[in-house]
């Protein structure tokens, strides 16, 4: 026999021996095989926590004292409107406060005017328009929102109007250049803080979502 034959039976009877070990080892598989059954999650043995009903509502009380004037005016705010959080509120009005800042500063007032009162709104426009007549512009830049409180709340029994008073205290650049371009005021670098007091009012149950500035004191 010559040396070829002997090395291919050699290799063949080792590939017969892989496959009977293979075989062994990992099984065949026979028409439908069951999915593995999901893990199901260990139950743990430390105290389950229980949810108290007729406690007091956290998004009050984490802004005032159960039982204050303004706690109550904000649950009975919650009574006539479910959907009402407070802050849900608080988030959106700090995300307003940075846009109606910047709006003004800009003089670009068409995509905040829809936050503003019609009486801010025209003393807004008048602003704008007494600056322009100067011939000044202003650079800004917003930095953020350092400080927000929820400083008051009132409810109108018969209107249902709501007011809700914020201070802000916030960053920003702020350069104030004239018709040259030559800044007279203020820093393109140096940040400044601003402080502002805002009023928000709503008709509180109305198909109005929108809440808007009906008071600016800076």
């Amino acid at each position: 026999m010559n040396s070829p034959l002997i090395q291919l039976l050699v290799l063949a009877a080792i590939a017969i021996f892989l496959i009977l070990r293979l075989k062994n080892v990992l099984g065949t598989r026979e028409g439908f095989e069951k999915p593995p059954l999901p893990v199901q999650p260990q139950k743990t043995s430390g105290p389950a926590f229980e949810v108290i009903e007729g406690g007091p509502d956290l998004d009050i009380t984490d802004h005032f004292p159960e039982g204050s004037a303004q706690a109550t005016a904000l649950a009975e705010m919650k009574r006539i409107e479910p959907s009402f959080n407070v802050t849900d509120f608080l988030a959106g009005a700090r995300s307003a406060y940075e846009m109606v800042v910047m709006g003004y500063e800009q003089g670009e007032l068409d995509n905040v005017q829809g936050f503003l009162s019609e009486e801010i709104y025209e003393s807004f426009v008048d602003g704008i328009a007494a600056r322009e007549d100067q011939g000044l512009t202003i650079d800004a830049e917003f930095i953020g929102v350092r400080e927000m409180s929820l400083e008051n709340v009132t409810l109108d029994p018969a209107t249902k109007e709501a007011e809700l008073t914020l201070r802000f205290v916030a960053e920003l650049t702020q350069a104030v250049r004239n018709k040259d371009g030559e800044i007279i005021e203020g820093s393109v670098t140096d940040a400044k803080k601003q402080k502002d007091t805002w009023v928000f009012a709503r008709v509180m149950g109305s198909d109005d979502p929108n809440w808007f500035l009906v008071s600016t004191d800076g």
